[in-house]
């Protein structure tokens, strides 16, 4: 089964971190995909806010699925490299990362993927722009 059947089928337990971290996906298809997560306090940096890797891996996630759902059941992908830029904190509430596949090569995908509050797409919390090799 492939991944992207697992995870329309089991939801967050077709993917071990998505469930750790309470990662849901709210839609993919067609080279995009959307999360969402809940912040929670075992989340925040020693002065109360979240922890900025969180933000990088659920945009990371986030890419990862919008590039699943253009590719073939045998192919698979490995990142090459990511840039994240922060723009703002949050200390609680629900966040979602909406990420699209910018361009896909023969052997290099580019993709890029916002972080922002459930409630407002327009507030960017984080951005992160990555390559991925296509396996």
């Amino acid at each position: 089964m492939s991944y992207i059947n697992d995870l329309s089928e089991k939801g967050r337990q077709a993917n071990p971190f998505f469930g750790l971290m309470g990662i849901d996906a709210e839609s993919f298809g067609d080279g995009c995909a959307v999360l969402s997560m809940e912040v929670r306090p075992d989340m925040l940096n020693g002065v109360g806010w979240l922890q900025g890797g969180v933000y990088v891996s659920l945009i990371d996630e986030a890419m990862a699925l919008a590039i699943y759902t253009v590719l073939s059941e045998k192919e698979g992908i490995a990142t090459i490299s990511e840039n994240t830029n922060f723009h703002k904190g949050v200390r609680e509430g629900k966040i979602c990362a909406k990420a699209r596949v910018v361009r896909r090569g023969r052997r290099i995908i580019f993709a890029e993927g916002f972080c922002y509050p459930k409630d407002c797409e327009s507030n960017v919390l984080a951005r992160t722009t990555a390559s991925f090799a296509a396996l």
